[in-house]
């Protein structure tokens, strides 16, 4: 009997068309500059303990962050190719992608947009900004955190593995069985997927317990529910979201899992299984999951309408009590993702309603925040563009919704662009406009030096113009009955202009980038001109402009008492320092560790050895993590002092 060590793994593995070779070589050059880079400067010490080892939360924010912009520049690329694919994949052109390659970045560009470009934003800005706003100088596990941002950066390297090494999945960003199961996709693709996923997801349910604790543990004096920002309302009740929806998706993409590696059948058509019990499973968790996405959204424009507008926020517990029904209603909506399953007209009219009622708090938000502008001094900052272009396209994506919550029109426009469309609307118009209003509006708070503002705008322009332009198209053509894969179309169907339309919208989002990209560059550049000393540079109102910027290390020397929902604000009002009349004291900061990156190396070996079928190599992995994790608990000193008077010399 012949033992293969490297399971299924060959030679052929290696071998792609000219298109996935291209973006191979291009990771492979972009990789062997960085390790060039730092070895020419003699970085990598620096590079080891400021970053690999950190337990800091901004700093962990701001990897998360940088592996969001390398993962939204795929996502959109991919997003371009296959608006460009179907442009001119029309009649006897059969365009420039496979049908196989078409599914595959199909699958790959919502897998990435939604579980690395929208959760990385999540605990990008929540490691950043919570901290801070709660009076916090850490998070509660802080351990726990730099493992839940490996996690997900290994889960991001398995996606850009499956590029040089074997496929990935073409079975859709959801991957429902039977075509996600073993028979009908035999290879490795839905493999990449379902660990890759599950790597990452590990993490961010790890990521969520951390947050959910530290909200509820380590608010600063005097800072009772009710006087939180709204961005940490938002952050909680997301938490609350991640803890309990992920562990769904966890046990849900492990039991299919299970059906390829083991031969089981919860998901096939025979031997008792029900490919519709998985549906049911990974939409119980999708829905709460775009509330995930939006909820952090919803919290950074009520930071940025209250600022640029000069007015405290019109209706905060009619806010915070939005937020709640929200989060409830999120998990009690899942079934219209299926109506066209054949469920009892009392079931649809049951999850129908229930999805018209999420408009209710949603649209208290909207209102909220255009009742906030009112008589106030609005700014028209490039944070307030993102903001009021929130507010068209999301508007417009939301009565979509409440179009396709009428069980009757859902089956008309179900798995068609209407969908699409819609979709969009909400993750771009929300999410992407809600990242990019943050960034902008704490950027100067984390590296003390503002944005350009001329180019912010461009890029603003060019995002708004470009969506409606890219995504009206869609709609129709939804309404025509274009399905949502299509990658070639008879010339007879007069479907094609609308796609290149959209085509030329994709472009100008992608032209939007390109304004984002230089506007870091040239601020980067500029940073000594544009330089804030005072800290406090949008006149900003919570807690986490009262520190320095950048913020020091324990981000408060002296932690701050509130006794307002508008706490710095009010101290400014009355000319009152945070540290006046008080004494420093020595701080207790955790030690820096390589265990959480050496725990997510051995989780990569594993998920890539299962991936492949190499026995031996799973093994290792996994022993790897339970060593690793035993060795951290085994620790003795995992804190370390900072003096009061080094930190007195530091603040002064």
């Amino acid at each position: 009997m012949q033992i293969n060590l490297l399971g299924r793994f060959t030679l052929d593995a290696l071998k792609h068309d000219a298109i996935a070779m291209g973006a191979s070589t291009l990771m492979v050059l972009m990789a062997g500059f960085v390790v060039v880079f730092l070895t020419y400067k003699k970085l990598w010490k620096w590079f080891w303990n400021e970053w690999i080892t950190t337990l800091d939360p901004k700093k962990i924010g701001t990897m998360y962050l940088f592996v969001v912009g390398l993962m939204l520049l795929k996502g959109v690329i991919d997003a371009v190719m296959m608006r460009v694919e179907q442009a001119l994949s029309c009649g006897s052109n059969m365009g420039y992608l496979g049908a196989d390659h078409f599914q595959q970045l199909f699958t790959a560009h919502g897998t990435v947009m939604i579980f690395f470009v929208g959760m990385g934003i999540v605990f990008g800005m929540i490691n950043l900004v919570v901290p801070l706003q709660i009076g916090a100088r850490d998070v509660a596990f802080p351990f726990l955190n730099a493992v839940s941002f490996w996690l997900f950066f290994m889960g991001f390297m398995l996606i850009n593995v499956s590029l040089m090494v074997g496929e990935f999945s073409a079975a859709g960003w959801t991957a429902y069985p039977p075509l996600s199961g073993i028979k009908y996709s035999p290879g490795v693709g839905v493999d990449y997927w379902i660990w890759s996923l599950q790597v990452a997801g590990i993490g961010s349910l790890f990521g969520g317990i951390n947050f959910f604790v530290t909200i509820i543990k380590m608010r600063c004096p005097g800072m009772s529910y009710m006087k939180m920002p709204l961005f940490t309302w938002t952050a909680f009740a997301t938490m609350v979201l991640v803890v309990f929806a992920f562990p769904i998706l966890t046990v849900t993409i492990t039991l299919l899992a299970l059906d390829r590696v083991l031969g089981m059948h919860f998901f096939t058509s025979d031997f008792g299984g029900n490919p519709m019990m998985y549906v049911n499973l990974i939409w119980a968790w999708g829905h709460p999951e775009v509330y995930i996405l939006i909820l952090p959204a919803f919290g950074i424009f009520s930071e940025v309408v209250s600022t640029f507008s000069e007015k405290r926020l019109f209706g905060y517990k009619s806010m915070v009590w939005a937020i709640a029904a929200i989060t409830i209603l999120s998990f009690i909506v899942w079934l219209h993702h299926f109506f066209t399953m054949g469920a009892s007209v009392n079931v649809n009219a049951f999850f129908g309603a229930m999805t018209m009622l999420v408009a209710i708090p949603t649209g208290v938000k909207i209102f909220n925040w255009l009742f906030t502008m009112v008589k106030g001094r609005v700014h028209l900052t490039s944070p307030m563009l993102w903001f009021l272009g929130f507010v068209f396209i999301f508007t417009i994506g939301g009565m979509a919704g409440m179009l396709l919550s009428i069980a009757p029109v859902d089956y008309q426009t179900h798995n068609s662009l209407f969908l699409i469309a819609h979709f969009h609307s909400v993750i771009i118009g929300g999410v992407a406009f809600g990242f990019f209003a943050g960034f902008t509006y704490w950027f100067p708070k984390y590296f003390g030096f503002k944005l350009h503002e001329g180019l912010g705008k461009c890029a603003f322009w060019c995002w708004f113009v470009g969506f409606f332009i890219a995504f009206l198209p869609l709609y129709v053509l939804g309404l025509m009955g274009v399905t949502r894969r299509l990658s070639h179309y008879d010339a007879s169907t007069g479907w094609q202009p609308f796609f290149v339309v959209a085509a030329i919208g994709a472009g100008i989002i992608a032209v939007g980038i390109g304004f984002q990209l230089l506007q870091f560059i040239i601020s980067i550049k500029q940073r000594d001109q544009n330089r804030d000393t005072t800290g406090d540079p949008w006149n900003g109102r919570t807690l986490e402009w009262s520190t320095k910027s950048p913020p020091p290390l324990y981000n408060f020397a002296i932690l701050p008492v509130v006794h307002d929902i508008d706490a710095f604000w009010q101290e400014k009002k009355k000319g009152v320092c945070q540290t006046n009349n008080k004494e420093y004291e020595d701080i207790l900061m955790p030690k820096n560790t390589p265990i959480g990156f050496v725990i997510s190396v051995f989780a990569f070996i594993f998920a890539f050895a299962i991936i492949w079928y190499i026995w031996w190599l799973a093994i290792l992995g996994i022993l790897g993590v339970v060593v690793s994790a035993v060795v951290h608990l085994s620790e003795e000193e995992s804190e370390y002092v900072i003096p009061a008077k080094e930190i007195e010399r530091m603040e002064k």
